[in-house]
């Protein structure tokens, strides 16, 4: 893959602590980065828009993220309500969604989009209305009228649609699921997503830049430290500060907990889709352990508000250290017990096996990131590609499928698993001494910054602009789920309906995080 310098851009800026560049670009450039991009197998991590604050200068903008070589280059192309921007989509299928949720926030159109149907804006917000432009307060109530969506429809003797969602049985977040279908076999999905829509990047607009960690661990409860921590790589980058070593270690050892938190719970939640209430009993024992340990220790079992600006607010003493590696090892052994239950369990392995295939071409053509990539060959994990401290330091063995099934992905999270208690060891035998938190002034100038982490379910990236003093002109994050929502739609075709609730939680993709 080619390195992002390598593109001739002019007034190429790069982002200080990260390995990211900025440049500002024209449509012709615009569309040639992404052109250049996608010849060369780099991605596109988001796309996401921007007005600038009344009488300053830049107006409207779109930007975009690409993951190169030696790292993300973040490109700006100006836009206006009247003639919007050049269309990504037909270079990058995932731009898609991302193109139709910026329409609905800014009112910026993507020129020779074939899908411009609306993505955030169900029909609740006048046609008019667009909560992210400086015009509108963001406080604006309207009575719910909920308008038909226009879903793709499949003709043919004996096609059926089944409607699922967006209210689902349990405590699930709303989605609408529409099958096409023949019998009980699935001939296309199409989903219906953007209920969540909380606000959260205006917010972020009225939060201290200082406190916005607070709001960024919000963004996604099970993804609370990737957040966090992609939202303090951006202060830290804008501001220019250095984390202490002690610091990005704790920050890591909070990363793996998170991840094997998440893998505990799902390994157990699939056992349990697929008849085998046994797994689902044994993971969440385990997975509660893990939590209660996170809260003794660090005091919350999600680690909410444990990562701040320049480094983290709680320190972890040698006896909470040995008994975080205590742990690694009951747990562990605990996992290794169950996953040899699992493998030897008929039938369970048939419901695993071969059922929501993921095959390569769809996951290049999605920029299918994560978990869900890894399972289907494709070697994508920041920690390895674009190692930030400490992982520059730690040498991560990324854990690799090639079956893409539900198999693999249960492969893969089992792997994943093992690699983390590792790191997790390493971390908490080799945590350097030093501080844990550096000082970030409140006051300093408007300025860029941008985090990029490798969360559990993919990477995680935030785009921060701050304003002049404590303040956030823009913050954008981004959440993988954008990119693997549309790859599960190709996943299901040709099972049938019942495997779809197991096929879906093995990707396991989020609802509100990605809908901000």
């Amino acid at each position: 893959m080619m390195r992002s310098d390598a593109l001739e851009l002019a007034g190429v800026v790069p982002l200080a602590g990260a390995a990211a560049r900025f440049a500002a670009v024209d449509a012709d450039a615009w569309l040639r980065v992404a052109a250049a991009a996608r010849e060369a197998g780099a991605r596109l991590v988001s796309l996401w828009g921007d007005e600038a604050a009344a009488g300053a200068v830049g107006g409207f903008g779109v930007s975009a993220a690409y993951a190169f070589d030696d790292g993300l280059l973040w490109v700006r192309v100006a836009a206006d309500a009247e003639r919007g921007y050049p269309d990504l989509s037909a270079t990058f299928a995932c731009a898609t969604r991302m193109q139709r949720a910026v329409h609905d926030l800014l009112g910026l159109h993507a020129r020779g989009a074939d899908d411009t149907r609306p993505w955030l804006n169900h029909g609740n917000w006048p046609a008019d209305y667009h909560p992210l432009q400086k015009r509108v307060s963001g406080t604006e109530r309207f009575e719910s009228n909920e308008a038909d969506y226009p879903f793709v429809q499949v003709a043919g003797d004996g096609v059926h649609e089944i409607a699922v969602g967006p209210i689902h049985a349990g405590i699930i977040e709303p989605g609408h699921f529409r099958f096409s279908v023949v019998g009980e076999k699935v001939l296309r999905l199409e989903e219906r997503l953007g209920y969540l829509h909380r606000g959260i990047e205006r917010l972020f607009e009225r939060t201290p830049l200082l406190e916005g960690h607070r709001l960024a661990g919000r963004i996604a409860g099970d993804t609370t430290v990737a957040f966090a921590w992609a939202y303090c790589m951006a202060v830290e980058s804008a501001r220019r500060i250095d984390v202490p070593r002690r610091a990005s270690w704790l920050r890591a050892l909070l990363l793996e907990r998170e991840r094997v938190a998440n893998h505990l719970g799902d390994l157990g939640a699939l056992g349990n889709d697929a008849g085998f209430a046994f797994g689902l009993a044994q993971f969440s024992r385990l997975k509660e352990d893990w939590l209660r340990l996170n809260d003794r220790v660090f005091g919350h079992r999600y680690a909410k508000d444990v990562i701040v600006p320049g480094g983290v607010a709680v320190d972890a003493d040698a006896d909470a250290l040995a008994a975080i590696a205590q742990q690694c090892d009951a747990i562990e052994a605990g996992v290794r017990a169950i996953q040899r239950v699992y493998d030897d369990q008929s039938g369970l392995q048939d419901r695993f096996a071969n059922a929501g295939v993921l095959r390569a071409p769809v996951v290049e053509h999605f920029s299918v990131c994560g978990l869900a990539a890894r399972a289907s060959g494709r070697a994508i994990d920041v920690r390895v590609d674009c190692p930030f401290a400490p992982y520059d330091e730690l040498a991560v063995r990324r854990v690799l499928e090639t079956r893409g099934d539900v198999a693999a992905r249960v492969a893969v999270r089992f792997g994943e698993v093992y690699e983390s208690l590792r790191l997790i060891r390493a971390l908490a035998a080799g945590l350097p001494g030093g501080g844990i938190v550096a000082r970030v002034e409140a006051d300093g100038p408007a300025a860029r910054g941008i985090g990029w982490v490798e969360g559990w379910r993919g990477d995680v990236l935030v785009a921060l602009e701050t304003g002049e003093g404590n303040t956030i002109a823009r913050c954008h994050a981004h959440d993988p789920s954008w990119q693997n929502w549309p790859a599960l739609e190709h996943a299901i075709i040709g099972n049938i309906v019942p495997d779809f609730p197991l096929i879906n939680k093995s990707f396991n993709l989020n609802y509100a995080g990605h809908d901000l």
